[in-house]
């Protein structure tokens, strides 16, 4: 067989519209929602390509900066910061309310009081869904994983400079105080 080469040219995707570029060759967008570690909504952020357009547009959270985008936020800028306020007002009751919980967690445990495995985050978050609290595993924040019984604060973040501190018991599972008793 004799060695050819074929040079055949990559055929591109044709995009349809290009994204503006910002000052620092990174996209701009415009926030529609706050992200965290990036910018409260309604400002005009510079990210990367890939975050972009992997994950801000497909999401929702972003708009492309165009000029028609940049003045409707500035109209109804006022609409948008008292939104804002009465969700970081709503944020802070569910905080306040989270600070009056404790909630009880049963795990298996030796003797000495040291637990089989660990109590972490998931097992916080189901806890409280049982107690009608939707919270995810993400918004707990934990030290590390519980591995002994005993009483806890852990610390539970909301959003935007918000926590909440709740009280968590883990205690021996009834099965086990049964065998053990």
């Amino acid at each position: 067989m004799a060695d050819t080469k074929t040079t055949k040219k990559r055929s591109v995707p044709h995009r349809t519209k290009r994204l503006p570029r910002g000052p620092h060759g990174g996209i701009e967008l415009l926030l529609v929602h706050s992200v965290e570690h990036l910018g409260a909504q309604g400002d005009v952020v510079e990210v990367r390509p890939g975050y972009a357009v992997n994950y801000l547009l497909p999401q929702g959270l972003a708009t492309i900066a165009s000029e028609h985008h940049k003045r409707m936020v500035e109209k109804h800028r006022a609409q948008l910061e008292a939104i804002e306020k009465a969700r970081i007002a709503g944020l802070k009751n569910l905080a306040a309310e989270l600070g009056r919980q404790s909630i009880t967690i049963e795990a298996n445990a030796n003797d000495e009081g040291h637990l089989y495995g660990s109590v972490g985050a998931p097992d916080v978050a189901n806890a409280l869904k049982r107690n009608n609290f939707h919270i995810a595993a993400d918004q707990v924040r934990l030290k590390g994983p519980l591995k002994e019984l005993g009483l806890y604060t852990v610390a539970i973040h909301l959003g935007q400079d918000v926590e909440a501190e709740i009280k968590v018991w883990v205690v021996p599972s009834v099965e086990a105080a049964a065998e053990g008793g």
